[in-house]
């Protein structure tokens, strides 16, 4: 009996040794293609600082106490509108008594100029009668100043930020009273290497300029396009880097001063050599694709990714365009694997994804 079990097992485990062998043996037919060479614009993206067009703050002219207080935090005001009100008692009372007093200047020069008519007095009376009717009108003026800086306007229109004071408050002459932000437009600012910059000037066709897009922080994006609007006039010595200001319109305002978020855009790339991402696979960091020799066997290649786009790699360095490489079957095949290739050209593979090259 131990005997025919013993028969029996060897000859399961020759059967299971020859399937394997077998399997071995046979040719798996995959799809395989070639690295494309073409113009194609590549997606850079850059972290970056969002401001209001206008943001500025809003400070007390004069000292006293905060009688109203007309607006509420985030609540938008056009220009003009009246923001807060200083008790004005004290600036009324200036300014009545400069009044007054140039009401009485007026009566002295009106008397000077009749007695001046009848050669009852000289002109320099008169002279000096004007003079003081012109010195008491100044100092109505300044009187006049001070009671309207008792009166707090917006100087845009924008929205109210915090309000740290309350009625009633006590307040000294340059107190924060509150911000005032213009968000209808937002200024993005971003940094952009030497390499990148000098891409972006070669951009003849204007693409990136007016295409810009924004990645916000919940990793959704600005449904507005935007725009260069302005680069500084030197790079940063010691980041190698130069400024980039960009202008996103935010009729909803969603956006607000000192958000970040990420700039995309695309900068054209000439002669880029691209493959699909699914051609490839990484092992310990590193990028690697099966190169498929004349005699049917794969080769893994370690390969160098200067960018990406949705489903594309550009590849810098370990690829050529006669090379033919492995499209499917990438994690089913081992080193030296024979396979049957089933060509396809590189640019119809690349028509099927997301981003076509150009």
């Amino acid at each position: 009996m131990k005997a025919n079990l013993f028969i029996v097992a060897s000859a399961i485990f020759c059967m299971s040794c020859t399937s394997k062998g077998h399997e071995h043996s046979v040719e798996e037919k995959f799809t395989v293609t070639s690295p494309l060479r073409t113009d194609t614009c590549l997606v850079r993206e850059y972290v970056s600082q969002i401001r209001s067009l206008k943001n500025i703050e809003i400070r007390a002219q004069e000292k006293g106490y905060l009688q109203q207080i007309y607006v509420d935090e985030g609540q938008h005001v056009t220009q003009g509108q009246l923001l807060f009100k200083i008790m004005p008692t004290l600036y009324q009372a200036e300014y009545e008594k400069a009044k007054a007093e140039v009401d009485m200047a007026a009566i002295e020069l009106q008397n000077a100029e009749t007695l001046a008519s009848k050669n009852i007095v000289a002109n320099n009376e008169v002279k000096m009668a004007k003079a003081k009717y012109e010195q008491t009108k100044a100092e109505m003026s300044i009187a006049k100043a001070h009671l309207s800086f008792t009166e707090i306007r917006a100087p845009f229109g924008g929205t109210i930020n915090r309000i740290p004071l309350r009625l009633g408050s006590l307040i000294d002459e340059g107190a924060l009273l509150t911000s005032l932000s213009d968000n209808s437009n937002m200024q993005v600012y971003f940094n952009v290497s030497e390499r990148e910059y000098l891409d972006y000037k070669n951009d003849k066709d204007h693409k990136a300029e007016n295409n810009l897009d924004l990645l916000l922080a919940n990793n959704t994006m600005l449904p507005y396009k935007g725009a260069v609007e302005l680069i500084e006039s030197e790079f940063d010595n010691e980041t190698g880097n130069i400024a980039f200001r960009a202008r996103f319109p935010n009729p909803e305002g969603l956006l607000k001063n000192g958000q970040t978020g990420k700039v995309q855009m695309k900068v054209p790339v000439s002669q880029a050599l691209l493959i699909p991402q699914k051609a490839t696979y990484e092992l310990q960091d590193r990028t690697y694709v099966f190169v498929v020799d004349k005699k049917g066997e794969v080769h893994a290649r370690r390969i160098i990714i200067s960018g990406s786009l949705p489903d594309i790699y550009i590849v810098s360095d370990g690829l050529k365009t006669e090379d033919v490489i492995l499209l499917e079957g990438v994690q089913k095949v081992n080193e030296g694997d024979k396979v049957i290739g089933e060509f396809q050209a590189p640019r119809k593979v690349l028509s099927n994804l997301r981003i076509q090259a150009e």
